[in-house]
C-alpha cells in the first residue's frame, strides 16, 4: 500500500527543514550563523501625508440636487440646521450663517467667527466687526444692512485657530451657495484666509490686496482683515485705497464729497 499524500508532504517538509539547518550551521552565505539571533526589524515608518488646503475640493454644487433646489437664504440656513457635519460643532455655541441684504451688490467674506460672533450668532460683531461697520457706514456711506457679511466657516474654530482643510471642504459649499443666491457684483475678501480660499491660491495677502480678481464671474477685491488693522493701524490707508476701488466699481459716491 503506497504512502498517503499527507505523509509525503510531512516527509518533504522535514527534508527541507533539515537542508536549511545544515546550510545555516555550515555558514552558507545568505543564512544566519548558528547561535546568532537576528534583532527584530522595526516596521518601516509610513510618512503621514497631510493634504494642502487646495487639495481638498468643495462639494460640486452644480451636481448637488439637494443644494440646487434651495432658492432662498432662509432655505439654505434651514438645510444647514444644527450642523454636525464636522468636528467644529463640538466647540461652538452658535452657528454663524451671515447677515445683510439677500440681494446685496456687495458682500464681505471673512475667515471664521470669533468669540463674540460665536456668542451672538452674527458675523463681525466684536472689535474687528466694529471697525468693519465703520468702514461700511463712515467710509462707504452705506448701512450695514445694505451689504451682506459672511464667513468661509460657519462655526468658531477652537482658540480662533485657522480652519483646517476638512472643515473648509465641509463648510465652503454653503458659502458658495450663499454667493450664488445673493449674486453680488463685488466681493471683498477680508484677510489671507478668505482671499486664498475663494481664489484657490497660496499667494500672500500682501500681494493679493488691492488687485482685482475673479470668483465665478464676480469681481473680488482682497484686502486686509479688520483684526489685522487693529494691530497695524498704519495700514488703514491701504484698506481705504482698496475700499475706494470697490466704491468706484459700484459707482458709489465718496461721503462728504
Amino acid at each position: 500500500m503506497g504512502a498517503r499524500p499527507q505523509d509525503e508532504v510531512g516527509a518533504l517538509a522535514r527534508a527541507v527543514r533539515a537542508h536549511v539547518q545544515h546550510d545555516a550551521s555550515s555558514g552558507v552565505e545568505g543564512y544566519p550563523r548558528a547561535g546568532r539571533r537576528l534583532a527584530p526589524t522595526a516596521p518601516a515608518e509610513v510618512p503621514q501625508v497631510v493634504p494642502a488646503a487646495s487639495a481638498v475640493q468643495p462639494l460640486d454644487l452644480f451636481a448637488s440636487s439637494t443644494l440646487r433646489r434651495l432658492d432662498t437664504l432662509p432655505a439654505l440656513r434651514a438645510e444647514i440646521g444644527d450642523c454636525r457635519r464636522c468636528k467644529l460643532a463640538a466647540h461652538r455655541t452658535n452657528l454663524v450663517f451671515g447677515v445683510g441684504d439677500p440681494a446685496a451688490r456687495l458682500v464681505f467674506v471673512g475667515e471664521a467667527p470669533g468669540g463674540d460672533e460665536d456668542l451672538r450668532g452674527e458675523p463681525f460683531v466684536g472689535r474687528a466687526g466694529q471697525l468693519l461697520t465703520e468702514i461700511i457706514t463712515k467710509g462707504m456711506g452705506l448701512r450695514r444692512e445694505d451689504v451682506y457679511i459672511a464667513n468661509v466657516i460657519k462655526c468658531r474654530p477652537p482658540g480662533n485657530r485657522n480652519p483646517e482643510p476638512d472643515e473648509v471642504a465641509t463648510c465652503e459649499p454653503f458659502l458658495v451657495r450663499q454667493l450664488e443666491l445673493i449674486g453680488p457684483e463685488v466681493i471683498v475678501a477680508l484677510g489671507k484666509f478668505a482671499a486664498q480660499t475663494l481664489l484657490r491660491t497660496k499667494t500672500p495677502i500682501t500681494k493679493l490686496r488691492g488687485q482685482w480678481a475673479d470668483y465665478q464671474g464676480i469681481k473680488v477685491m482682497p484686502t486686509f482683515h479688520p483684526a489685522y488693522l487693529l494691530r497695524n493701524p498704519g495700514d488703514k490707508r491701504l484698506v481705504w485705497a482698496d475700499i475706494k476701488a470697490v466704491m468706484n466699481e459700484l459707482a458709489l459716491p465718496v461721503p462728504g464729497r
